[in-house]
This record gives structure tokens, sequence and C-alpha cells, in this order.
């Protein structure tokens, strides 16, 4: 189900809020995860389990790694980021490895193995990051473990950032998991700004993409220079339009509901370079990267070398993040490469754009 399907606006989305505003304030909570998890299921199906797998091991891990000290501690909080992980390697990447090698296997004359075929379950990535992070907060000693598992698993499967993010840590939404205020103030500056996000979704994302995928289902010889730039354009747009839109719906949401969602765009077109750019653009994912990789890896602390390894790799995976393919992996290099460049021009020449 997606924000700006029939179903979700004028069936899902109204029953949803008038469940919420009616039902008392301590069965809200389990009114919003109810609503959530039907979310879910109506895409996911079956594979529905995946993200209730997901809700109860780092519910119980977290609560192994606050109880323990020294190995024992790092034994559970290997263990568990390892079970968050291991399912996002099985149904987002499994084929694509197998892929990667049968072409290697073909080269050298061997046979390839069978393609594994897997459903993917939607917002996998954004789930399972969360869970990362939360696991790594409680052992970092950042927060503590949540011990309400109805409170945790309405954080790990909040509907309106469940499928496209932003990627929410637990400590952002702790507090307001136990006690919020809800007002038709909130209400109506939540949907304000839910309708604002599906205009951009709808009006803008939707009608850019139908050109830019005209302009590139030409042959080369059927398109002019001029005719690539506007599919260019139009795509680059389309994308922002589209990602932000479906953030600025998410935001509006949580607003409805009481739950202060972070912001995940900020005019990312006017970035003056592209480590500006990366401060801008989806923000959340971003700053995940920057503290659960980058930094934990030595950030920028171990000299030139050791900062641009951090660089290329934190971007290596970022661009596996956001799909398994070839073409992915050579965009994440190149933000990298540039991320990199950019600071050895600063640093050596004293460059600043």
């Amino acid at each position: 189900m997606v924000f700006s399907s029939p179903l979700f606006l004028f069936v899902y989305l109204p029953a949803v809020i008038a469940g919420y505003f009616i039902a008392p304030k301590s069965w809200r909570n389990a009114v919003l995860l109810l609503a959530s998890m039907a979310f879910y299921a109506v895409g996911a199906g079956f594979y529905t389990v995946v993200l209730l797998w997901c809700v109860m091991w780092n519910y119980v891990f977290a609560r192994k790694i606050e109880g323990s000290d020294g190995d024992a501690r790092r034994f559970w909080v290997v263990s568990g980021v390892m079970g968050n992980v291991i399912p996002l390697l099985v149904y987002k990447y499994c084929g694509f490895a197998v892929q990667t090698l049968n072409e290697l296997l073909v080269f050298w004359g061997s046979c390839p193995f069978p393609l594994p075929r897997f459903f993917l379950p939607a917002g996998i990535s954004f789930f399972t990051f969360q869970g990362i992070s939360y696991l790594l907060d409680v052992y970092w000693r950042g927060v503590p473990a949540c011990r309400s598992l109805l409170g945790f698993a309405l954080y790990k499967s909040f509907f309106p950032q469940l499928i496209a993010g932003p990627i929410v840590r637990y400590k952002d939404l702790a507090a307001m998991l136990g006690a919020r205020e809800v007002s038709l103030e909130g209400l109506e500056r939540g949907l304000v700004r839910f309708g604002f996000g599906l205009g951009k979704k709808v009006l803008l994302a939707d009608n850019l993409g139908r050109t830019c995928d005209a302009i590139f289902s030409l042959g080369v010889h059927e398109m002019s220079t001029p005719m690539a730039w506007v599919g260019a354009l139009c795509y680059a747009f389309q994308i922002f339009f589209d990602f932000s839109g479906y953030s600025d719906m998410a935001i509006g949401l949580g607003e409805v509901f009481g739950l202060r969602l972070p912001e995940n765009f900020r005019n990312p077109y006017r970035a003056e370079s592209m480590t500006d750019f990366w401060r801008r653009w989806h923000i959340s994912l971003s700053t995940w990267f920057r503290d659960y990789l980058y930094i934990p890896l030595g950030g920028n602390r171990y000299g030139a070398v050791r900062t641009g390894r951090n660089l290329i790799l934190v971007f290596f995976l970022c661009g596996l993040w956001h799909g398994a393919a070839n073409t992915f992996i050579v965009w994440g290099l190149y933000h990298g490469a540039l991320l990199l460049i950019e600071r050895l021009l600063k640093q050596r020449w004293g460059w600043a754009p």
C-alpha cells in the first residue's frame, strides 16, 4: 500500500486517524501498532514475519546487551547486529552475489549456479538499519534498552516511516512512545505537511517520471543533445520530489499521531559542494553511515590514507544499500571519490566552494 493510492487515502488513513483519536490514551500505541502491521501485511503478506522477527530479535538482544559486561556484552552486540544483517543479505543481496559469481564462472568456462529468487520484503533496508542503530546505541550506553515490547514494536513498525524512511533512531522517539501530546492543531499541521508531500509525489515526481521515461526510451540516434539534457534534469528532479515527497508525507503523518520524525531533506540542490550535498540529501541515511560506520572506523582521525579508505568504504556500502546492482556500486564509489577529492583540495590548497 503506497501513500498515494486511493485505498490508503480514502479508506486506511481516515479509519486509522478516527480509531486513534477515539481510543483512550492507554490504547493508542496498540491502535498504531495494529494499523502499522496491517499496513505492512497488505503488501508483504507472509513476509511480515521478517518484520516481526526483527522486532523480537532486537528487543531481546538489547536487553541482553544492557545486562552484560566485557566479552559477554561484545558477544551479544555482535550476534544482535548479525541477526539484523543476515536477513538483509539473504533477501536483498543473495541473488546479486550469485549472479556476479556466475558471470565469473562463465568467463572461466565453468557452469553457473542456479539463480535464487527471493521476495524482497518492503522497507527491509530501513528497518534493518533501525535495528542496528538501536543495538549499538544500547551497547554504547547512549540509550537504555526499551522495557515495553509494545512501545518497541511500534518504534520498529510505525507505518509512516516503515517503507521509505526517514531512518528513525530509538533515542529520537523513546520519550514520545511513552507519552505525547496529540491535538487538533497537530492533526492540522500534519495533514498539511502530508498534503504538501503528496503533491510533490503525484503532481511533480510522477509527471516528471513519465517525461524522462519517454526520453530515455528513445534510441541513441533519435535523441538530441538538448533532449538528453531535458531527460537528465527531469530525472534529477523526479527522484528529489519523489523521495522528499515521501519524507514529507511520513513526517506529516508522524505529527498527526504526536510523533516527531527527523527531517530528511534540506534543499539539497542548493548545496555548494558534494560534501554539502550529503549534509542535505537523505540526511537520516548519511548521518547513520557517519555515526555507525565512518566514525567507528576512525573517521578522519588517523591520517589521509585511512580517511580515504573510510570514505570509499562508506560510499561503497551506501551504493549497495540503495540497490543490489553494479550500477549502484559505481554510483557509490563515484560519490566517495568526489568527497575524497574535495577533502584533498581543501587540505592541500585551501580550496573551498
